[in-house]
Order: C-alpha cells, then structure tokens, then sequence
C-alpha cells in the first residue's frame, strides 16, 4: 500500500496546484452516476471473466467480472465499456468491420475514462504463443509464426497511443483519463510447466512486456492521462507464482483465457483503480 501511495504522488501534485492548469481543469468531481467509459483490447475486456456483457458483441469477449465493471459497481458510476478483445490502437480510433470506433464512446458527458490498449499491435500474447507452439512436437494447425517488431511499428504503436489519449481529452475535456497498462504474464526470471517456452523466447518476451510498459508510461506523463502502472503492482503474481492474477498458457474453466489476467486479476485491477480515482478528486 505504501508503494501504491508513492507512485499516486504525482497525482496529488497535480490536484496541489503543480501541474499545468489545462490538466487540473479536467479534473471535475466525480459523482456517482458519473458516465464512465473503458477503452481498451482483451486485458480490459476479459473474455471468459464471468459471462459476456449482454449486448455486446459476442466475439469482443466483454466479461461481466472485468475491471472496468467492477470499478463502474464500486464507485457508482454509469459503464459505457467499448473494450474489445483482438483490438489494436486502430480500432480505438476506427471501426473495426461491424464495431465501431472505440472512441466514439468519449463524449462532453463523459467524466472518466480507463485504456489499456497497445499490446496487439506489437504482437505481444501473440509471440508468446508462437514461442509455445515452437516447442511443441506436432504444432496445432492454429499455430502463428514469431513475428519480428520493427522499430516503426513500435513508433507507430507509440503515436497511435498518444493520439487515443489527445482525442480523448478533446471529446471529453472534463474527463479525467487514466491508462492502463500490461497485467505481468511472465515471470522475472527462469520458467514454470504454466509458461513453457524456451529461455531466448522468454528474454524477447519480457524484453517486448518492458518496453510496452515504458512507452505506456511515456505516454499518459506525457499527454496529460494518470497511470496505472499495473504491470508493476501485479509482478508477484505472474503465472509461475504461488498466487496467480494472470493465466499461463492454459486457463481454469470460467476464469479467463490462456496469458491474461484471470478474475483475482481483473478484481485487483478494479481495486486499484478505486483507490486511484479516489485520490484524483
């Protein structure tokens, strides 16, 4: 809790007076009831975390346990969730065959906004299970290829990410945004039965969970957004670890998919987020 305090600093800073006035006018007091969208890709989603939001779409994977739900229940507030598994930063910003824009959820009336996004772009679940389908003797035919991330893609994942947090802010200027970021997947070091893949897999992987957290980071300091940097709060409780927020490459029955957060994941995501919110108004 202590360490939770310390990196909510900045955002009593910013409610002292000390950051730029066009982030502390933002910052409106938030009323139950208060219109709250969530943005985001399968990590905020999460498929197979209670059953689907009804009316969602079916293939968007729109948990009833997932974070946003759960913080919507706990402060009270009127869920819009447009999160959708498989999203990438394009389809926050565009339609996505018969989703559409993500964004165009934010409007005047909105009063707080949660994106965990990024991740698809650069392949992150993606690789790892390629890495675990390169240590299998007979590869499921549903298996992808390792895919190399070029330096532009990465750029471009940056960009796009800056751009969802600017428009945001121009939808919805009382709103207060707060990113994010990677529930941790893997585990620090070495490997377990539940992340089976090889040691130079593991390496590239954490190595690409570490630069998504930065650029996640860079990106809401720097276009006026609070973070949760969740990747850090959950680094104890990776899958290998005796109290797993996230799935390995297999998952309980109703409680999540392979490599994303489960429900204890999903209800601390929640639970952090309360306590975060909490100190913005």
């Amino acid at each position: 809790m202590k360490l939770f305090a310390r990196r909510c600093a900045p955002v009593l800073l910013a409610l002292a007076g000390l950051a730029p006035a066009a982030t502390v006018a933002r910052e409106a007091p938030l009323a139950e009831g208060a219109r709250y969208v969530a943005l985001g890709s399968s990590f905020a989603a999460g498929p197979g975390v209670g059953p689907n939001a009804p009316g969602s779409p079916e293939r968007c994977g729109r948990g009833t346990l997932n974070y946003p739900h759960l913080l919507a229940e706990a402060l009270k507030l009127d869920l819009v969730d447009a999160t959708c598994s498989g999203a990438t930063t394009h389809h926050v910003l565009g339609p996505w065959n018969e989703v559409p824009p993500q964004i165009d959820s934010v409007n005047g009336d909105t009063r707080l906004v949660t994106l965990t996004i990024g991740g698809n772009d650069v392949s992150f679940v993606g690789n790892i299970f390629a890495a675990a389908c390169e240590k299998m003797a007979s590869p499921d035919p549903r298996c992808g290829k390792w895919r190399e991330i070029t330096e532009e893609e990465w750029q471009a994942d940056e960009e796009r990410m800056r751009s969802i947090v600017r428009q945001i802010h121009a939808r919805a200027p009382l709103a207060r945004v707060v990113v994010v970021d990677y529930i941790t997947v893997l585990p620090p070091s070495g490997t377990c039965a539940a992340m089976a893949i090889s040691p130079d897999r593991l390496a590239q992987s954490r190595s690409a969970a570490k630069r998504l957290a930065r650029i996640t980071a860079r990106v809401a300091r720097e276009e006026g957004a609070s973070l949760l940097k969740f990747s850090h709060i959950s680094r104890r409780h990776h899958p290998c670890s005796a109290k797993p927020w996230s799935n390995g490459l297999s998952a309980p029955a109703d409680d999540g998919i392979p490599v994303h957060p489960n429900r204890l994941g999903h209800a601390e995501a929640a639970a952090a987020l309360v306590k975060l919110v909490k100190l913005m108004k």
